[in-house]
């Protein structure tokens, strides 16, 4: 079954189950995939699917931060049990370890010495990190720990 067709069922059985929060999540993913589907003017990929919940996830992360930042605990709560949903779709999130090493990979493949290697170095890394869920940010970290 395609993940869009997952993610339809699981929305069916939220339904049927009256979980509420888990229905709203769903019903949201649904929408915005929906929304890009039109925007494409054709059915979505597996992978594009992918990439819009980690942006789902990733827009989510931004608003914890915010409501963090202005004390709306019950906000980013909810934020949180919205990632959880998601996350449940996506690949398995690459480790440390896993990311250190595909950033010290792209160093070596691109001979990187300097921060204004950065660009190609995280272009290699994530490459290398395809098929995992690899956070943007945790990838730009270890390259500037890299090459500092």
């Amino acid at each position: 079954m395609s993940l869009l067709g997952t993610i339809v069922a699981d929305l069916t059985e939220a339904m049927k189950a009256k979980d509420a929060e888990r229905l709203s999540t769903l019903r949201m993913v649904k929408a915005n995939l929906m929304n890009r589907k039109i925007e494409k003017g054709g059915e979505l990929t597996d992978e594009e699917i992918t990439k819009a919940l980690q942006s789902l996830v990733k827009q989510r992360r931004d608003s914890i931060e915010q409501y963090d930042a202005a004390g709306r605990t019950e906000l980013a709560e909810k934020e949180k049990a919205e990632i959880a949903v998601i996350e449940v779709y996506l690949p398995q999130p690459a480790s440390s370890e896993e990311i250190a090493a595909a950033v010290g990979a792209a160093v070596a493949e691109t001979g990187a010495t300097s921060m204004r290697d950065m660009g190609a170095v995280m272009k290699a890394a994530l490459a290398k990190l395809s098929g995992k869920t690899a956070d943007g940010k945790a990838v730009s970290d270890a390259v500037k720990s890299k090459l500092s």
